[in-house]
């Protein structure tokens, strides 16, 4: 027998079964469960019994209704971002999820219960402490029922109080109570982004496992102000959910090669010649092939960065340990060179701390190998999709074409790294798309929703062969 879902059942049904459903205090899918228990029932049982929660038994031999049908828990923070989350309420069912939606006490103040009770189809929970809800412990109910988690607008506030594992009200004892995959939507004002303590707090949670989409860099609400802190848009959340649901078999079975951060080669044994390199958009891109369902190699430079979850870290320091670490790692479909690897290195290092004695010490500096013309002009082993950075200061699209020859990877992605950009070691970031088919100019992002991107335009590539 085929699964029936909500969606499925015309116009003038789901009004009716949507009125009884409230009428009750119950979800569709409870008042859907109800109907068939009753119908199951004996025809002279009390009706009063039909209205009762369904038992357990009931549920599960009901429970081919849904069974098909992802869930998504939507949680809308207090920001004026919140309006945003009605629009995502549709994008997500669009992409065939069931949605539930819980508002804080805050979020009220933006949207309200009616609005994104109407939009998903059962009535928003507001209420730890709602008797309708936890006569069966409604908040554990609500964690293990879904199958992701989506916090969208994620404000400063949720997201130490996520830190922190405080649950003092429902949307907080939800994240705290549930198990399953999160996805937070950061948005707030560019000095709350970047407060220490916001950071710190973002730190814990990805290092928890906490998948996140942006925030991305533009206008805030507020007047003259702009930065990096507004939500992700409706669109980039809804990809990024259906990439840990659905999307987690988009890249199954394919395994990833990237690299991050800098490399530091030693001039003696406390100095080193370095860069800037936060690895912030290779940790990144790591991450989100790993939540797409690749298997991820990730080799790193040194960084202050929490290992991404899911992902295999190789930990190095040299550009020549990093090539060595790269061709231990193959075979892999696809390789992402986002290292900003040294081009040079001392000849020599000193054995012993170099002394100032008058003059400036004269360094014999040798050239470092280059990791992707490496990897990109193997005759064998090489992987169906090489993919290298180019990060310049000037004449960014010319440089980035001569590079994508030069090299021989397949695709290039550009960005402008002078100091006005603040991209080198910071939170955003602006990408050309450079391949032998032209260009590609992508509006600037977090390096987070950056790395989303790219992935699903790798895996779009991988599926059409167009690499």
């Amino acid at each position: 027998m085929a699964s029936l879902t909500v969606r499925q059942l015309d116009d003038r049904l789901k009004k009716l079964l949507r009125l009884r459903a409230a009428r009750h205090g119950r979800s569709m899918e409870d008042e859907i469960r109800v109907i068939l228990k009753a119908a199951a029932d004996d025809a002279g049982r009390d009706g009063l019994d039909r209205d009762e929660p369904p038992a357990r038994a009931a549920r599960q031999r009901a429970s081919s209704v849904v069974a098909e049908q992802k869930r998504v828990l939507l949680i809308i923070g207090g920001g004026i971002a919140a309006y945003k989350s009605l629009d995502l309420i549709r994008r997500l069912q669009d992409r065939g999820f069931a949605v539930r939606v819980i508002l804080t006490a805050a979020a009220q103040h933006f949207v309200t219960p009616l609005a994104a009770g109407a939009l998903a189809g059962e009535r928003a929970f507001t209420d730890l402490f709602d008797p309708q809800s936890e006569f069966d412990v409604g908040h554990i109910r609500l964690a293990r029922d879904a199958d992701l988690i989506v916090v969208a607008p994620a404000t400063a506030d949720l997201m130490a109080k996520m830190a922190a594992g405080l649950a003092d009200d429902l949307a907080s004892a939800v994240l705290l109570a549930t198990g399953k995959p999160m996805l937070l939507a950061p948005a707030m004002n560019p000095q709350m982004f970047a407060a220490k303590a916001t950071q710190r707090n973002l730190a814990r949670l990805t290092a928890d496992g906490v998948q996140l989409i942006g925030p991305n860099a533009g206008e805030m609400a507020e007047r003259s102000e702009a930065g990096l802190g507004r939500m992700a848009e409706p669109l980039e959340i809804a990809a990024a959910a259906d990439a840990l649901l659905r999307g987690a078999g988009v890249l199954a079975g394919m395994r990833f090669l990237v690299t991050s951060g800098p490399t530091a080669e030693p001039l003696d044994p406390v100095r080193v010649l370095a860069n800037r390199s936060s690895g912030k958009q290779g940790h990144a891109i790591a991450a989100a092939a790993a939540a797409a369902g690749a298997e991820v190699v990730l080799v790193s430079g040194p960084v202050n960065l929490p290992d991404p979850p899911g992902v295999e870290v190789v930990h190095i320091e040299t550009a020549r340990q990093m090539l060595a670490a790269v061709e231990k790692a193959l075979p892999a479909d696809v390789a992402v060179f986002a290292a900003a690897v040294a081009d040079w290195r001392p000849q020599e290092a000193s054995q012993n701390k170099i002394k100032k004695h008058g003059k400036p010490p004269s360094i014999a500096l040798v050239e470092n190998p280059d990791i992707l013309s490496t990897i990109a002009h193997r005759k064998s082993g090489r992987p169906k999709l090489v993919v290298g950075f180019a990060a310049e200061t000037d004449n960014v699209i010319a440089n980035a074409k001569a590079k994508l020859l030069k090299k021989g990877c397949d695709w290039i992605l550009a960005n402008d790294v002078s100091p006005a950009t603040g991209i080198m070691g910071g939170d955003a970031n602006t990408i050309h798309l450079v391949t032998a088919a032209g260009v590609e100019d992508w509006p600037p992002q977090s390096k987070d929703a950056v790395a989303h991107a790219l992935v699903e335009r790798i895996a779009v590539a991988l599926k059409d062969g167009t690499t």
